[in-house]
């Protein structure tokens, strides 16, 4: 069955040089890079605050900052992402970077510190924010340049108009809309299976000691045993800066065939989320009779949503793939590098692998070419960039560069490369490499 909606006429509530959708780790430094670069920027966000799953999701661990480099892991992602992390670090709101797996590091922040730090770095670049808004459609021209972008407010629906677009949205949406080609999961349609975030409060950090070292043998036996029940392998269960307060990286969210829920289908993401809130209570009981140091612990806070790892994903003039990753690559056009391995959650666990440590330098080259939507003989869109987990990447090799250390390289080269185009009157297809390399490097940003 539809409804047929009547024709109605939409306002314009503003023109900007670069509209950014998505406030996460890329929408973040896109907008702060495209307006420190001279362009007028919107920067649209769903929700009041911004981070993306790094908040909204709860994520709560900064992936993809660090390389192991030869053995000696060190920051590998600098720049903007830099300046961030000072504000965080100034709001007391960051942990040191602790050991993931014996081989990498990763660093957990405070959320409310993230939310603060980035909407005073984006104020003090100049970019206007526009919170409550989400995006709906485009209108575009017969050769699909982008005019504007629609959305609904609690205004009402309206419409913002760009001379260039950077979709941050994580899902692509505006590549989607626009006609650009996208993929979605692997070769067979599979995706990456999202987990719903959670935080534990009154631990008591002294009994719980190291618990991330011997929780995953206490599930064992709890499962052994037939008390428990877990829906995937491979818990995270980590201490925050206060040691009373820990984050659980635990659920697994399926449809009711075993398949990944789909951030993009409405009714797999409420069945997730509902089925996700079991999952936490169920674990929160297991952490509480097994865990010392958690007996009295409470849920401090689920996530406001599913953390989604993978929906659609750019097709673009360049697909990182899952070699990349593991040999390393090096590509000229770079903007950036991703230390992170491929880490791939896949029905009830979750896999890891690595470039060969010590022996590689442990990062791959990020492509400037990823953010770029495919020409074709019959054109492509030509005023559009894609950064964060939705650019152009296998399934495989999204699965290390979509976390928030390659995001924030992807969205302050987009951002960057947007205003230089601009600036020369050009499609970003057509912007030297060299040019773009140039002002990221003279922002700090380190391309490996």
């Amino acid at each position: 069955m539809h409804l047929t909606e009547s024709a109605r006429e939409v306002p314009v509530v503003g023109e900007y040089d670069v509209v950014v959708l998505g406030g996460g780790p890329a929408g973040i430094l896109a907008a702060a890079s495209a307006a420190r670069h001279g362009a007028s920027c919107l920067l649209v966000e769903r929700y009041g605050f911004l981070g993306g799953m790094g908040t909204a999701a709860g994520v709560t661990n900064f992936c993809g900052l660090h390389a192991n480099v030869h053995g000696d892991i060190r920051q590998v992602v600098h720049g903007m992402t830099g300046e961030l992390l000072d504000r965080m670090r100034a709001l007391d709101g960051l942990n040191e970077p602790h050991l993931v797996l014996g081989k990498i590091h990763a660093q957990a922040y405070d959320m409310s510190a993230f939310k603060c730090a980035a909407d005073g770095l984006l104020l003090a670049d100049g970019v206007e924010l526009l919170f409550h808004a989400l995006g709906v459609g485009v209108v575009a021209d017969e050769n699909k340049r982008i005019g504007a972008v629609l959305l609904e407010t609690k205004s009402g629906r309206c419409a913002v108009r760009g001379r260039m677009f950077i979709d941050c949205s994580g899902d692509g949406d505006v590549a989607s809309w626009a006609g650009a080609p996208m993929e979605k999961g692997d070769h067979a349609g599979h995706l990456l299976y999202p987990t719903l975030m959670f935080r534990v409060g009154n631990v008591d950090a002294a009994r719980a000691g190291d618990a991330w070292r011997t929780i995953p043998d206490l599930m064992d036996a709890a499962e052994a045993s037939g008390e428990f029940k877990f829906p995937r392998r491979g818990a995270i269960v980590r201490r925050q800066k206060r040691g009373y307060e820990w984050r659980v990286n635990v659920t697994q969210m399926r449809n009711a065939d075993g398949s990944a829920t789909d951030g993009t289908d409405m009714r797999s993401l409420s069945a997730g989320e509902i089925e996700g809130r079991r999952q936490v209570i169920d674990y929160l009981r297991f952490l509480r009779a097994k865990v010392p140091g958690f007996e009295g612990a409470y849920a401090l806070e689920i996530a406001p949503q599913l953390g989604i790892r993978e929906t659609r994903r750019l097709v673009g003039e360049y697909m990182l793939t899952a070699e990349d990753v593991l040999r390393c690559a090096d590509f000229d056009d770079s903007i950036g590098v991703n230390g992170w391995p491929l880490e791939i959650h896949v029905a009830g666990d979750v896999q890891w692998v690595w470039p060969l440590i010590p022996e590689s330098r442990g990062f791959n080259h990020l492509p400037y070419r990823m953010l770029l939507p495919r020409r074709s003989s019959a054109g492509g869109v030509e005023n559009l960039l894609v950064a964060g987990r939705c650019a152009s990447m296998t399934h495989e090799g999204q699965s290390a560069a979509r976390v928030s250390g390659g995001c924030f390289v992807m969205g302050q080269a987009a951002g960057t490369a947007a205003a230089l185009a601009l600036r020369r009157g050009s499609s970003p297809h057509d912007l030297p490499a060299e040019l773009l390399q140039k002002a990221l490097r003279a922002q700090g940003a380190y391309l490996g």
